[in-house]
């Protein structure tokens, strides 16, 4: 008697339950965590005064600056938010680039990105070390040695614990977030006292452009310096895969994390300003530090220990989505078929999350290589044009495509504009060699990519490895979902 299907509803449900996907066990919360752990960093307490210095001193302009800068990544995530909803996969501008301008410009951006940002969180790791190490050396350097294996063991923690679980990055997230938040509100509320309490604080704000005006260029290197402190608004669309209801959480969420931001960097520099003038700002070398001293000298301990909170929730957050990230260029074919399997106990992309971070420890041992990767910052800008200009494409040719959330058009073409701009001023402005390096090494991605991704080659003895390293990593390819992967 032949086995007929089971027509049990307990069978398919344990069929779903078995299935090889990433699961959806990041929520509301969770998102906004992710999204502001990315973007406050050190920055914000240590050094805030690139926007200042830029605009002359002059307060009301700085105050501007911030502000503006703060809509220009609002509307940008706006953008995002569009593109993750219809399209909710991991791998954030890499899976939008493929879908709306083809396979090559998302393989540019997948090369790019293997060695940028991984950088990045070597030097996120090692800025940490600095800050946990040197309380205990006063006034002498820490060890360099000591620093590196602090790094290192950082970024492997965070490795292992992305590797393992997402509920428990997602915790960790929040907590670390929610930390940096209270250190912030400290500052801000600090702030608003006094600027009720001295008569001298408020008459620094009444005679806000007072100060010499900034000519066009000086304002527009102002603007890029504000650009960069919101960096990290985009991180929420590398998570979409594992959104709980993404169609509503990812808009929600973006609405709710940049806003807080924005307000939370107005206040915060206002506190400053509140307390130092502006001279003193330019010239501190940690800002928040200085405040704690003028402020709360006997809990002055706090900002510094504040700030390497700061750096490990956005060192979490930037490694959570650098695995996503490796996961989907994988899945595409664009990266090692073994980086997109999941582990199989947890459904984690456990073989991403060890290729990203090896990377990372690589640009650790020889730290002095991270500084090449600050000629790259145009190619972040580059991506993010690109990826708005994946909306506009999709926009015309998949209009009956389901977007449950879309922003205002004329958006989407303003933030192509201005990536366009923020991709050519430094190089116009303070043209360097390395800028020519960086672009060739960009160009060096179709080196791999017309024989390997275009003409398919293959070497059979990879299988093999892949095989061997499968068993032991207890891994397992993904099952497809019901959507297209932006083919």
């Amino acid at each position: 008697m032949g086995k007929g299907k089971s027509d049990n509803p307990k069978d398919g449900k344990r069929q779903e339950k078995t299935k090889m996907q990433l699961k959806r066990n990041i929520g509301y919360f969770d998102g906004v965590s992710f999204i502001i752990g990315s973007i406050v960093g050190a920055g914000i307490f240590v050094s805030p005064t690139g926007v200042l210095k830029h605009s002359l001193l002059n307060v009301g302009v700085a105050l501007m600056i911030w502000t503006a800068s703060g809509l220009v990544s609002l509307m940008g995530s706006l953008c995002y938010a569009e593109l993750g909803t219809a399209l909710p996969f991991s791998g954030g501008e890499y899976s939008h680039i493929k879908r709306g301008l083809g396979s090559l410009p998302a393989f540019v951006f997948i090369w790019t990105s293997t060695f940028t940002k991984p950088a990045s969180n070597a030097a996120r790791a090692l800025l940490f070390a600095e800050y946990a190490t040197q309380p205990f050396y006063g006034i002498c350097p820490a060890p360099e040695v000591l620093k590196k294996c602090l790094a290192l063991a950082v970024l492997w923690s965070l490795g292992i614990l992305n590797g393992c679980s997402v509920k428990m990055a997602a915790w960790v997230q929040t907590i670390f977030t929610l930390l940096k938040m209270m250190a912030l509100s400290v500052i801000a509320i600090g702030g608003i006292v006094l600027v009720v309490g001295r008569k001298e604080s408020l008459a620094r704000f009444e005679d806000a452009f007072s100060s010499e005006i900034p000519n066009a260029s000086q304002v527009a290197e102002a603007f890029f310096q504000g650009l960069y402190a919101y960096g990290g608004w985009w991180s929420l669309n590398y998570m979409a895969e594992e959104m709980k209801n993404p169609s509503r959480n990812i808009p929600l969420t973006v609405m709710t994390a940049v806003p807080a931001v924005i307000v939370f960097y107005l206040l915060v520099n206002i506190s400053y300003l509140t307390v130092l003038t502006p001279k003193e700002i330019v010239s501190s070398v940690a800002v928040a530090v200085t405040w704690a001293d003028r402020v709360i000298p006997s809990v002055a301990w706090i900002i510094p220990l504040s700030v390497a909170v700061s750096i490990f929730g956005a060192l979490n957050s930037s490694m959570f989505t650098l695995g996503r990230l490796s996961y989907a260029g994988s899945q595409s074919g664009h990266l090692p078929v073994l980086i997109s399997m999941l582990n199989v106990h947890s459904c984690t992309p456990a073989p991403a999350m060890i290729f990203s971070t090896t990377i990372a420890s690589i640009f650790i041992i020889p730290s002095d290589v991270i500084t090449l990767t600050n000629y790259f910052e145009f190619s972040a800008w580059l991506m993010i044009g690109l990826t708005c200009a994946s909306l506009i494409v999709l926009r015309y040719r998949e209009p009956h495509l389901h977007r449950p959330y879309k922003v205002f058009l004329p958006v989407p073409f303003v933030m192509v504009a201005m990536c366009f701009f923020l991709v050519l001023a430094p190089i116009v402005w303070s043209p360097n060699l390395q800028y020519v390096y960086a672009f060739l090494f960009m160009l060096g991605s179709l080196i791999v990519y017309l024989p390997f991704i275009h003409f398919k080659l293959h070497f059979a003895f990879l299988d093999k490895i892949t095989c061997h390293l499968q068993l032991l990593l207890e891994v397992s390819p993904a099952d497809e979902s019901a959507e297209s992967k932006c083919e």
